[in-house]
């Protein structure tokens, strides 16, 4: 029988790993931590999410590219309105080098912004009505 498999995580390839570490850090209120090479920073999230942040191979470089994969970062909006909750929020990580994309909008839901990060990989913050 195989071993058991480890809980899944996501890798993102960075031109300054360093950096996107520090930004999604703010993001997920966590301090980055270095990896296994000077190049590689991990990111733990509530539970057992993480996040590998790496510069890829010189010889396997990886392009940039608009796919349909996003990180999502969710809150509560408690007892105020997920818009407000969202502008407050944005208010934060925009200084930290993040671009709106789509601006801020109410939907069912509660309220989301489609932003892209310090390196264009595509960021959706979502504030929950519930």
């Amino acid at each position: 029988m195989p071993p058991a498999l480890s809980p899944p995580f996501l890798v993102l390839a960075a031109d300054d790993p360093e950096r996107l570490a520090v930004f999604y850090g703010a993001l997920l209120g966590t301090d980055p931590l270095r990896g296994v090479s000077p190049s590689h920073w991990r990111l733990l999230g509530p539970g057992e999410g993480r996040l590998e942040i790496y510069a890829p191979s010189r010889r396997r470089p990886r392009p940039r590219g608009e796919g349909r994969l996003a990180l999502c970062f969710s809150r509560p909006a408690g007892q105020n309105p997920p818009l407000q909750v969202l502008n407050d929020w944005l208010t934060t990580v925009l200084p930290l080098g993040a671009a709106l994309v789509d601006p801020p909008r109410q939907e069912p839901f509660g309220a989301e912004a489609w932003l892209a990060d310090p390196e264009a990989n595509r960021l959706l913050l979502l504030v929950s009505a519930a």
